[in-house]
């Protein structure tokens, strides 16, 4: 079974965006301030907990669940797109004063994308909120159409596989369905990501989380035939960008990234899949404390 979650420190909604967004904070207040962009789109952020709690040892963190998933599900069925995410993004940093001095964007997965798609609007459209100063993107979502239906390839191909059909074959022989429910469920939800995982096996012990499949649907829609590349020149932040090589996204995406960045490097993790904070935790929390501390100077007042 998964880690317990340790309650934040702070936590509630916000009332500057359109909808209320639940938000949680971690860590010492007065610390360094990063914003931790989670995965989806219509997912929510405390599938990363316990485990991205390590930045919370030298940072004050703040987490939200992003418009559509978790507990920001907005009472009407207006879609929700990339745009209203950026927008989001803006008022949540401005609110709970992350941006008061500078914006520092941890992004997972989507929201490693979204936190590229906040930078671009800010530089370009100057929108309501600062141009970050500095981003971690750990296993960025694709940044072009083509990439990301080789992705949806790739993980499709890797859930019929046969070592995931094996797991599943040995979870319905267990009898855990019968004596244990509870734990029956979670080795389901495991086995339903694991082909993310370099080693399948290893997709144990994880923070269970839904997906809101219509949000995530209205947001891949509003971006139709994207390709971000060109557009991440005018980006002037220094960034991290941590990929694992064996991660269903591939990797060609994040190469693409840090040689359209004006500022960027490059961390590739050779024993990871798409959870580094899983399945390589150390590796993944070494590049970033020692790019945080490189790049700290950018956010002193």
């Amino acid at each position: 079974m998964p880690a317990p979650i340790p309650p934040p420190v702070a936590s509630g909604f916000t009332t500057s965006t359109d909808v209320p967004l639940y938000w949680a904070r971690y860590g010492e207040a007065g610390a360094p301030k990063l914003l931790v962009l989670h995965g989806g789109p219509g997912a929510h952020h405390d599938y990363l907990l316990p485990q991205m709690l390590r930045l919370a040892r030298a940072h004050e963190l703040v987490f939200y669940d992003q418009r559509g998933g978790g507990r920001s599900r907005p009472e009407n069925a207006a879609p929700v797109t990339w745009r209203t995410h950026v927008e989001d993004l803006a008022r949540v940093a401005a609110e709970l004063g992350v941006a008061a001095a500078s914006l520092s964007l941890v992004g997972y997965s989507w929201g490693g994308l979204l936190a590229l798609l906040y930078a671009i609007e800010a530089a370009e459209r100057g929108v309501q909120g600062p141009e970050p100063e500095r981003m971690v993107l750990i296993d960025p979502a694709p940044v072009t159409r083509g990439l990301r239906r080789a992705f949806e390839a790739e993980l499709a191909r890797r859930q019929a596989g046969p070592e995931i059909q094996a797991l599943r074959a040995e979870l319905a022989a267990s009898g855990l369905r019968e004596r244990d429910p509870a734990a029956y469920r979670q080795r389901g939800f495991e086995l339903s990501v694991a082909g993310y995982f370099a080693d399948p096996r290893r997709a144990t012990d994880l923070t269970p989380f839904r997906v809101m499949g219509r949000a995530q649907q209205s947001v891949w829609e509003s971006l139709g035939d994207f390709d971000l590349l060109e557009r991440l020149r005018v980006v002037r932040a220094p960034t991290l960008v941590l990929h694992g090589l064996r991660d269903p996204i591939p990797l060609a995406s994040s190469e693409a990234v840090a040689r359209a960045l004006p500022d960027a490097r490059l961390v590739t993790l050779d024993a990871s899949g798409h959870v580094p904070y899983v399945e390589q935790p150390d590796a993944l929390f070494d590049a970033m404390d020692a790019f945080l501390r490189d790049t700290a100077n950018v956010t002193q007042e």
